[in-house]
């Protein structure tokens, strides 16, 4: 490059940098990790010297489904409606035209190939997004709707509330978006580098989503963990330095949606509650989530049988209405269970819909007083208020929507 290009490229990126400067432009870079626990960083060196403001959040009960929506909106899942992603729905069910063809036996639908012919027709024709999964028999689909029928990382995509995207967009203010929709983790780190120093974006978020599957497998072994985090962490710092060259006083946040905890032990429920001898969809219907089994009551005699089978299964229990409204995941026309038994902590179904007969050594999805799923909150900026919860994250989300455009 010649001597007068790099004045005028100097001279470009220092007006940017002013820009960015200048109250309302401030930067923001917010890197959101799935899984990443409190548990697994808390005693490791992971960007202790450029995010020296740490500590746990506790997380909501449910999976990514229900706390993703909760970081991005700063409102629980009952207010959202974003909890699980199977809900009960017959009516506005997608699938019911299915009901016309239950005469046909089961199998020609309820296997590898049939389920991904269905996963292919929800996100290609039934309008239910790019994460949809047959993750139901698909004779009982018809009686389900899918939650995330839209990219959640974009705008308009969470039912019940405006996110984050939609209060930037409102405001007019430029911002970058990364999910695994588009990209592998790699590619994230490496677009959003190329994308700072391009200087016409204030807000960045990037949503990493790889770690959460290799803690499900490698979640008992440190070592392993150790190297993984090292890899993140490297790439995390060239983001970093990016952010930094762009804008000195910028605001970069690593947090997670929960934590991943070690499984120890396993137990059949699926056997327990089909050895009672009642008829699914006649009777009842169920959903098991690795951690969690939801019912659905068709009679009476099946509602008392389940509870009574559920109440004799020692590593788990039934949640009640007061605990669900505590957690913010209670919903008064139970669309999402109209009885919800969780296992403990450390404990998973050994078959359910969502992980099959698939044996993770890590797991979460378990109640939010588990030590193992408090989700995680780095910066290198002191919060601007008290954080306690994923809940909590939106208000340093929204630092930007505010006049001055955050910390300074």
């Amino acid at each position: 490059m010649s001597e007068g290009a790099s004045a005028v490229s100097a001279t470009v990126v220092n007006t940017r940098q002013a820009d960015l400067r200048a109250g309302e432009s401030r930067l923001h870079v917010f890197v959101l990790i799935d899984a990443l626990g409190w548990k697994v960083i808390e005693s490791a060196d992971f960007l202790n010297d450029l995010l020296p403001h740490r500590q746990p959040l506790r997380t909501v009960l449910g999976f990514s489904s229900g706390a993703i929506p909760t970081i991005l909106t700063g409102m629980l899942p009952s207010e959202t409606g974003h909890w699980n992603l199977y809900y009960f729905d017959p009516k506005g069910s997608p699938f019911r035209w299915l009901q016309h063809f239950d005469f046909l036996p089961a199998r020609l639908l309820d296997n590898r190939y049939g389920r991904k012919l269905l996963k292919e027709m929800g996100k290609r024709v039934l309008g239910l997004g790019p994460g949809f999964q047959c993750l139901v028999r698909p004779d009982l689909l018809p009686y389900f709707n899918w939650v995330e029928k839209r990219n959640i990382y974009g705008e308009r995509a969470i039912s019940g509330a405006p996110s984050i995207f939609d209060q930037l967009a409102e405001k007019g203010i430029p911002y970058k978006v990364y999910s695994y929709h588009q990209h592998g983790d790699a590619e994230i780190v490496e677009l959003a580098q190329r994308d700072l120093r391009a200087g016409q974006h204030r807000f960045f978020f990037l949503y990493l989503s790889e770690l959460d599957h290799f803690l499900h497998e490698h979640c008992l072994e440190p070592e392993k963990i150790a190297r993984e985090l090292g890899s993140y962490a490297a790439r995390l710092r060239a983001v970093y330095e990016a952010a930094r060259e762009c804008d000195p006083g910028m605001t970069f946040t690593v947090l997670s949606d929960h934590g991943m905890t070690p499984v120890r032990e396993r137990y059949d429920v699926v056997r327990d509650i089909e050895a009672l001898g009642l008829n699914m969809p006649q009777d009842y219907l169920a959903v098991y989530d690795s951690t969690m089994a939801r019912f659905w009551f068709f009679n009476e005699r099946a509602r008392q049988q389940v509870r009574a089978c559920l109440e004799k299964i020692a590593c788990g229990r039934i949640l009640g209405k007061r605990e669900l409204r505590d957690l913010g995941i209670y919903f008064p026309d139970g669309r999402f269970g109209e009885l919800i038994f969780l296992v403990q902590p450390g404990w998973i179904f050994a078959s359910s819909n969502f992980h099959g007969r698939w044996m993770p050594v890590g797991m979460h999805g378990y109640h939010p007083d588990d030590p193992w799923s408090d989700a995680v909150f780095l910066s290198n900026q002191e919060p601007p208020a008290t954080m306690r919860s994923i809940r909590d994250v939106y208000g340093c989300l929204s630092l930007p929507l505010k006049c001055g455009g955050g910390v300074r």
